[in-house]
């Protein structure tokens, strides 16, 4: 009896990857076991970034935080614990849009926790 291969499952799998490799440069794109290894590596690379991300925007509305303290006369951690304090419940990516866009009600609130 001649060797049963599931070539449909193995074809489909080899489609998939390689179209994941579509516009990777040289033998990443057309090489199976090369292309195989740069979607692996891709995908490790962009699960890991979905957590740094995060991490990113966090610090990010951090710093805005605290520049927009500073001109209102608070450091950053003045300014939470006195938000803590005050009972005002607005999470750091609020604050940040706050501190950015509408300067006005972010002094408000700094007005507030003074």
């Amino acid at each position: 009896m001649p060797r049963s291969v599931n070539t449909v499952a193995a074809r489909h799998k080899r489609k998939r990857i390689m179209k994941m490799a579509k516009g990777y440069f040289g033998r990443r794109k057309n090489v199976w076991t090369v292309a195989k290894n740069a979607v692996e590596k891709g995908l490790l690379y962009a699960y890991r970034d979905r957590k740094v991300k995060k991490r990113d925007f966090r610090a990010l509305w951090i710093q805005r935080i605290n520049a927009a303290a500073r001109i209102n006369g608070l450091s950053y951690s003045q300014l939470m614990g006195g938000l803590k304090k005050a009972n005002i419940n607005l999470n750091r990516k609020v604050l940040a849009d706050l501190a950015l866009n509408h300067p006005e009600a972010f002094t408000g609130i700094v007005e507030k926790v003074k």
